[in-house]
């Protein structure tokens, strides 16, 4: 058990002042009713909302493996394990609701991956979580560091089946470039609630691509916040949602120093069954932006588009834009649900291209737009090919 750590919450003017602590008492238990939480299945969260997971049995830690390279290991990348109440774990921010104070209380340990001052990674950097099984929980938290002027693409892959809540967070140093890449690609029946935090320093640069499309419910909470001007955040998502899943991200990105951009981009496609029960397709994006009286210089834009391809499959989208100083570059938004765009049919459809096939055309090219803008392109490939897997189980 850690000292509690907690920011002040005498006062919540903004949506980016939200209370956060490593004390789990501290938060009430998540209900339907709750802003941040209305949308989730909270009975379908296995324990984790109220800590009553892991009661039955024990919670564990899920097994973690870090390759700096597909063999061997790269000069100046390093791997270890942190005490949680060392100092190095939270500065990026802490738990804002109670499963990922539960989450911090009950890891043994952070996996802290820190690339050094002025290093340029030539291989990604894989992190792999496994579930521990489909009947038990886990608790993790994972740091990602990169020192000032530090180049690294650091790879996070979720998969197995499990219970897994987690703590994740990114400290990008003055100067340095991270393009980290979250692969949620759990098996079926796997449950995963994610806090992230992402801190962004001056002059640094971050690109975040999230890929969901394993697990029975998956919800990220992503927190960009900048350290200094110049910062730059680009967080692309894909995921596609088949009968029965529920995959929300509920975004936040902080502008509070001056001369900083970001760029938001999801994507999502849902097939679901309709009348029986159980079996709907389900797909929340929340997009927050804040832009505090001292961001001068901001430029910020966030678009959700989600392609919905059968009856049974429901997408929410609610971008949400909150500015306080005029003196901007740029500030927007932008969100869709909709089917398959009758002019992209009829232009398929008139060069002799069945239905089908142009409804599959028009969904990879959907996806297209998010997937090749990841640096490399042994993932851009997995990230095809499991489109395609998709696809081939479509019913168009």
């Amino acid at each position: 058990m850690t000292t509690p750590m907690t920011t002040p919450a005498n006062s919540m003017p903004t949506k980016g002042d939200r209370f956060q602590s490593t004390d789990p008492a501290a938060f009430p238990v998540p209900h339907g009713k709750d802003e941040d939480w209305r949308f989730t299945p909270l009975r379908r969260l296995r324990g984790l909302e109220d800590a009553s997971a892991g009661k039955a049995a024990p919670a564990a830690r899920p097994a973690v493996t870090v390759d700096t390279v597909d063999t061997g290991d790269q000069a100046g990348v390093t791997y270890s394990e942190l005490a949680m109440d060392d100092e190095r774990t939270g500065r990026a921010g802490l738990p804002v609701d109670r499963p990922a104070a539960e989450a911090w209380v009950n890891s043994s340990v952070a996996d802290h991956v820190l690339v050094a001052k002025d290093t340029v990674l030539e291989a990604p950097v894989t992190v792999t979580v496994t579930g521990a099984g489909d009947d038990v929980t886990t608790y993790g938290t994972t740091v990602i560091e990169l020192e000032p002027h530090a180049e690294a693409i650091v790879v996070l892959r979720y998969q197995g089946e499990g219970v897994h809540s987690d703590n994740l967070e990114f400290v990008v140093g003055d100067g340095a470039r991270l393009t980290a890449v979250v692969w949620e690609d759990w098996g079926r029946t796997a449950v995963h609630l994610s806090n992230s935090h992402i801190l962004v320093g001056r002059d640094a640069t971050v690109r975040h691509t999230v890929a969901t499309f394993g697990g029975d419910v998956v919800r990220s909470v992503p927190h960009v916040r900048f350290a200094g001007p110049g910062g730059d955040a680009e967080l692309l998502g894909v995921s596609f949602a088949d009968s029965g899943q529920y995959f929300e991200q509920r975004l936040l990105v902080d502008h509070s120093v001056p001369n900083c951009r970001s760029n938001v981009l999801y994507k999502s496609a849902l097939q679901g069954e309709s009348g029986r029960h159980g079996s709907e397709a389900r797909t929340v994006w929340i997009g927050d932006v804040l832009i505090r009286p001292e961001a001068t210089g901001t430029d910020t834009y966030e678009t959700n588009k989600n392609l919905v391809l059968t009856e049974g499959a429901r997408a929410d989208a609610v971008p949400n834009l909150e500015i306080q100083t005029g003196e901007i570059v740029g500030a927007g938004h932008a969100a869709t649900v909709g089917r398959f765009d009758d002019e992209h049919m009829f232009y398929l459809k008139s060069r002799g291209i069945s239905d089908e096939e142009a409804r599959r055309l028009i969904i990879r090219g959907f996806f297209t737009d998010v997937i090749r803008r990841v640096p490399v392109e042994g993932i851009r490939e997995n990230l095809e090919d499991v489109v395609e897997q998709e696809l081939a189980n479509t019913v168009l």
